[in-house]
């Protein structure tokens, strides 16, 4: 038994996990009879290619399979990411020394922040922001400095514009320097997007000041209406500064599946390899055989994915628009952010969260669990069909907007 003097080191400093209040009101309101539209946690619906379903049976039943793996990826599947980036990005990697496959991205990502970052160190990250883009660096011990990602309202810019000048800004006023930058585009939970130019000043700016590139790539393929999101990695001269975290959660949905994988510069992928060697023996085998055959057989599937995230978003955003709220149509991602109506500005995005489940029986994530920067919104996720979409726009005309 635990006396009250004890400490849990790293976790004794986090806030209490906002999304978790949210979500315990919804299994509340469920168990009540109510029908809660759930368009909070980003939880893909969507069905896994049946040919990595098949696959993972398959080799599930072989007992060579139900051995330890490797930490770093069974080498096919390294050569599959690697294939990928080529016909997707015309970007060449070694399988060897510049792919790492990860648990995730999130595992990936936190285990990362262990070799880069320590007590003293300082690390860029956007405000708001996925929450363990924020809290990855922290948990190493490093200070978090957060860099508002939204456009201020005494000007008409781009969010990305502004906010690659406040990185700068904030870069150049940090002493010591920072020694990563966490980007992630197309951005969660914000659905902003960038361009090649953008990533190219941005690599750029970190080879001039010798700083590690950190891009989460969770949403490259979760892209509407013909922009396609750059790879960080198709900049020239990318690989001496950065590295990328893909996914095949949100692309192939396959989250449940824990399969992602790190590529880019050669010593932070062997870095991060060298880490995962002393902590983990890999995912499941058979699942890593999955996703091989995922990667080479289903290379279309992220399109029909993209395609049912698009048609949900523009049911969303019409019937948001009908009600007469503010929308930005998201470029990217399979979440909407939405500024919350300006009668509950001053009550912000929890309790206004809070007020959509018990008034409209709607569930969403409010904006202050991706950092302060985000309490002025709330974010809806598709995750549920059309029709389960409709149905959440019509109880909202339940609240005055």
């Amino acid at each position: 038994m635990y006396h009250r003097y004890v400490q849990f080191r790293r976790i004794d400093s986090t806030p209490p996990y906002v999304f978790s209040v949210v979500d315990s009101k919804k299994r509340e309101a469920r168990k009540a009879g109510r029908d809660v539209v759930d368009l909070g946690f980003g939880n893909p619906d969507i069905p896994s290619p049946n040919v990595a379903v098949d696959k993972l049976a398959e080799a599930a039943r072989n007992p060579r399979n139900h051995r330890y793996s490797v930490s770093k990826g069974i080498p096919n599947l390294r050569a599959a990411i690697a294939e990928r980036y080529k016909l997707m990005y015309n970007v060449d990697l070694d399988p060897e020394t510049e792919v790492v496959a990860t648990i995730g991205a999130k595992e990936g990502l936190t285990h990362l922040m262990w070799v880069l970052v320590g007590p003293g160190d300082v690390a860029l990250v956007p405000s708001p922001s996925y929450p363990i883009h924020i809290w990855a660096p922290l948990f190493a011990g490093a200070e978090v400095i957060q860099v508002p990602l939204g456009v201020s309202e005494a000007r008409d810019s781009l969010p990305e514009e502004e906010f690659f000048q406040r990185l700068v800004q904030s870069f150049e006023a940090s002493w010591p320097r920072p020694r990563v930058i966490i980007v992630s585009f197309p951005h969660n939970p914000t659905t902003t997007c960038v361009d090649l130019a953008w990533m190219t000043r941005l690599v750029s700016f970190a080879r001039d000041r010798d700083v590690v590139l950190v891009h989460d790539f969770a949403y490259s393929d979760t892209y509407f209406d013909g922009v396609k999101p750059p790879s960080i990695l198709e900049v020239p001269g990318a690989k001496e500064v950065a590295v990328e975290l893909y996914t095949l959660t949100k692309s192939f949905s396959m989250a449940g599946w824990r399969m992602g994988f790190m590529v880019g510069n050669p010593e932070v992928c062997q870095a991060l390899a060298k880490m995962k060697s002393y902590l983990d023996y890999g995912t499941f085998q058979p699942i890593q055989i999955a996703a091989t055959v995922a990667l080479r057989e289903a290379q279309d599937y992220p399109l029909e994915v993209t395609e049912i995230y698009r048609q949900r978003r523009d049911v969303l955003c019409d019937g948001l628009a009908r009600l007469g709220w503010e929308v930005e149509r998201p470029k990217g991602t399979m979440f909407v952010w939405v500024p919350i109506p300006d009668r509950y500005r001053r009550v912000g995005s929890l309790e206004f969260a809070s007020r959509m489940i018990d008034e409209a029986e709607v569930a969403v994530s409010p904006g202050v669990g991706f950092g302060p920067g985000g309490d002025g919104y709330v974010r809806f996720a598709l995750i549920e069909n059309e029709q389960r979409i409709a149905q959440a726009v019509r109880n909202l005309k339940r609240i005055e907007l």
